[in-house]
């Protein structure tokens, strides 16, 4: 692996000093900007998740290195267990750069399989910027030009369930909800629903990776571009189209007691677990117990999972 043979440069030390620019700035008032979302402000609740800035940035990546790693590449795609890094956000701003953490990672801390996966995925993150400065048009243009003809659904009652966490698919609904409210996603939760909108939806990754630009506190144009591109099937080294995440198998896997739907998907709560992944397929007794009416308290699935498989394969055979 890459991370075993070239290191980053060393990290450059902190000047002593800076010249102040001598002249005056001439600069707009930053409320002028109107950055703060409103009617809703999705964003008002983003204070109890991040601490902006170096000093939160360095203080989250201490905790990562202190309490997290040694779990890391065992645990890290399970999104209750909150065994990530959470520097995304730092490192799209710019607040600690990849080089200090790759050195910081690497040399105070044990060598193991949990460090070498971190620093595999710090690689990662950096050839999504190669692939961009190579093909600068791939933001919005599809890298295997076999998909430029791929018939996309255009279908904005189905996008908007997505976005709003309400497709009826408690780990992609639980996912989107997480966006929603924090403005971060764990990172195998958005490779269900990017599945999810490209393959049973059949709806343009153009059309996420849009909603991630202007949800996620870690939207960063290259990683987001590669990543949909990835999971749509379009991209550079990417899962085959015929890869499908099966939301159901990949919930009961990767959340099997469900705290990571209940902690989003409250309403949702009081169902067993056996029930919780796919929660139209429980008895009426035991949705009647949970306060769950389908299609009421919760939505009716937006599609057929199996149905909607089938449908995305048979386009794709078809190109």
């Amino acid at each position: 692996m890459a991370s075993q043979h070239i290191e980053p440069r060393p990290v450059e030390s902190t000047p002593k000093t800076l010249q102040p620019y001598p002249n005056k700035i001439s600069s707009d008032a930053l409320d002028d900007w109107h950055l703060i979302p409103q009617k809703p402000n999705w964003a008002e609740k983003f204070h109890q998740y991040w601490q902006p800035g170096e000093k939160g940035a360095h203080k989250t990546l201490n905790t990562f290195l202190e309490k997290k790693i040694d779990a890391y590449a065992t645990h890290r795609d399970f999104p209750h267990e909150d065994k990530v890094s959470r520097l995304s956000p730092y490192l799209q701003m710019g607040e600690i750069s990849p080089h200090y953490v790759w050195h910081k990672a690497k040399h105070t801390t044990e060598p193991s399989k949990h460090l070498d996966k971190f620093l595999s995925e710090l690689g990662w993150r950096e050839f999504s910027y190669y692939i961009l400065y190579h093909f600068p048009k791939m933001c919005d243009t599809n890298f295997n030009a076999k998909f430029n003809a791929f018939p996309w659904q255009k279908n904005a009652k189905h996008l908007k369930a997505w976005q709003k966490g309400k497709t009826g698919y408690p780990i992609v609904d639980a996912g989107m909800r997480q966006l929603w409210e924090t403005g971060w996603m764990h990172n195998r939760v958005r490779l269900i629903v990017g599945s999810f909108l490209t393959k049973h939806l059949g709806i343009d990754w153009k059309e996420g990776a849009a909603w991630f630009r202007d949800t996620l506190v870690d939207a960063d144009v290259a990683n987001n571009t590669a990543s949909w591109q990835w999971v749509a099937g379009s991209g550079v080294d990417a899962a085959p189209y015929f890869r499908i995440f099966n939301p159901i198998l990949q919930s009961q896997k990767f959340d099997k007691n469900g705290h990571f739907i209940r902690k989003w998907v409250p309403e949702l709560k009081d169902l067993p677990d056996k029930y919780i992944h796919a929660p139209w397929e429980a008895p009426k007794e035991q949705l009647d117990k949970a306060n769950v009416v389908i299609g009421t308290t919760y939505p009716t699935p937006t599609v057929d999972q199996k149905e909607a498989r089938d449908q995305a394969l048979a386009a794709f055979y078809k190109l």
